[in-house]
């Protein structure tokens, strides 16, 4: 696990950026983008980066990690809609290659079982670009999720639902879900998780620094060949090797500065 430390969210955002970049102008990219706070930077430097760089998006195809169940694509706090708000509609990714779990589908075990399959059948994801919950969920597995386990029907825990009901003002936020798996986030080829301030310092400490648990489903990530963990000085405060953190990262900008 890599684990750059930056000195702002906007840092942040731009770090993860460079990555998905080097991803999306090498070739027809997969991409799974996660909703939420923390990646919201990421967006929004890819964006400029799209209408000032020239980065072009029209090859790629993208897999949202989640979907609340029972909302339908078009709902104005399904994650669906969601991501056209804050990435699709200001880049050129064709929204007929944007592909999220039907929260509304009649069967959820088999439209789980469909998205899997579709993740796999486009090739697997290329770079996976996740957030961080407060109780160390990664998608919508929360605390006790297999590391294995693949795409499904989740019960959102209490604190999940509280942390969003911002999202739905006056109205109940769903109690279960559609989320990727943890063994299905395993498999991209490349995941980069970010995490934005002080909030997030104690589940950021449990994924990077902790033993690999079910109860912390973000440390399944240990195990990944190429995780990639950006964070702001806040998230990163609970974290005991900061130092070497900070010494790896500068050895390795040096050599990819060569």
């Amino acid at each position: 696990m890599q684990v750059i430390i930056c000195d702002s969210p906007e840092q942040v955002g731009s770090r993860a950026a460079d990555i998905i970049e080097e991803h999306v102008r090498r070739g027809p990219a997969v991409l799974g983008l996660a909703t939420g706070s923390s990646p919201a930077g990421t967006y929004r430097e890819l964006i400029r980066r799209h209408r000032e760089e020239d980065l072009s998006f029209r090859d790629a195809t993208a897999f949202t990690l989640d979907e609340y169940a029972g909302l339908p694509l078009d709902h104005e706090q399904s994650y669906h809609s969601t991501i056209r708000r804050e990435f699709l509609d200001d880049v050129d990714l064709p929204l007929s290659r944007l592909f999220t779990p039907h929260g509304d589908a009649e069967d959820l075990r088999a439209e789980a079982a469909r998205y899997d399959t579709a993740i796999r059948e486009a090739g697997g994801i290329h770079v996976q670009l996740l957030g961080i919950g407060a109780n160390g969920h990664i998608g919508f597995n929360e605390p006790t999720s297999s590391l294995t386990s693949r795409t499904r029907v989740k019960t959102l825990a209490r604190i999940t639902r509280s942390d969003n009901a911002r999202f739905f003002p006056g109205g109940e936020v769903p109690q279960l879900c559609l989320t990727q798996g943890l063994g299905t986030i395993s498999e991209a080829r490349q995941a980069v998780l970010v995490a934005i301030g002080s909030n997030k310092a104690a589940a950021v400490r449990a994924m990077v620094e902790g033993p690999v648990s079910a109860f912390c489903p973000a440390s399944v990530l240990q195990l990944h060949p190429r995780a990639v963990v950006v964070l702001d000085r806040e998230a990163a405060s609970e974290l005991q090797l900061t130092d070497y953190y900070h010494r790896a990262q500068e050895l390795n900008d040096r050599l990819l500065a060569r």
